[in-house]
């Protein structure tokens, strides 16, 4: 009998283990047209990595904080699961003066320069692709990743009861966001395996980060996620919702 999970890292675990070959991130750019799909086979394999890349390179340890200034999309989503499964605390949108980490999507370069620390720059660019020149000061998070293990542990075990997120001025502990993930499910419309969550919503808050994340994680299901979503008419969204065979959606 499988331990319920205590950790974001644990939940996706418990999906590598139930069914590996199941879409998890399905992600849309309207504004570039970009269309990514990531099972959770996929997924695992770029959280592994970019854990080794912040143990290993950037030399993370349990209790340090990220300034994650990224927008929802699937790369962010990748580091969130990362920071987890190192027992970092992820902290969406925050000061990147008070972070042990900066990283940071090309629109915030200039802010993520207050950090003191280790800078990671990503492009966000289709296919996951790298700066036509890497930003003075940072890393290029698609230089540096692909060249990292396939597989990942942590130096130290992740103390589920430790901080582990913050978004929106609100800390949570590795332990209550398994726990808030799991119990949203149901009330986001994810009745089970198989359930796919359409979510427009930011990454900002943590209604944003359940409907686009770990909600669907929890509960066996997927998300189809999308940026720039204001960009579709109602037709061309309710196409996306079929064609994605879309079951409940967060917009």
């Amino acid at each position: 009998m499988k331990s319920e999970p205590r950790t974001a890292a644990e939940l996706l675990q418990h999906a590598l283990a139930d069914d590996p070959g199941r879409p998890l991130v399905t992600f849309y750019d309207d504004a570039t047209g970009e269309r990514v799909e990531l099972s959770v086979a996929t997924f695992a394999n770029w959280v592994n990595k970019t854990a080794n890349l912040l143990q290993g390179d950037l030399n993370v340890e349990p209790g340090d904080r990220v300034a994650v200034l990224l927008p929802a999309h699937w790369q962010t989503a990748v580091w969130l699961l990362a920071c987890a499964s190192v027992g970092a605390v992820a902290d969406v949108g925050g000061d990147p003066a008070a972070a042990d980490v900066v990283v940071s999507g090309p629109d915030t370069l200039e802010a993520a320069r207050a950090c003191s620390g280790e800078r990671v720059a990503l492009a966000l660019r289709p296919l996951g692709g790298r700066f036509p020149q890497t930003p003075d000061g940072f890393v290029d998070y698609a230089v540096e990743v692909p060249s990292q293990g396939d597989r990942f542990a942590p130096f130290s075990p992740v103390d589920p009861d430790e901080p582990s997120l913050v978004v929106a001025g609100a800390e949570w502990t590795g332990a209550e966001v398994a726990a808030r993930a799991l119990s949203d499910a149901a009330p986001l419309g994810l009745t089970g395996p198989g359930s796919r969550l359409l979510s427009g919503l930011s990454y900002d808050t943590w209604q944003g980060l359940s409907a686009g994340l770990f909600a669907p994680l929890a509960a066996g299901g997927s998300v189809v996620l999308c940026r720039n979503l204001d960009r579709l008419d109602e037709e061309a969204l309710a196409r996306r919702i079929d064609s994605e065979r879309v079951s409940a959606t967060a917009k």
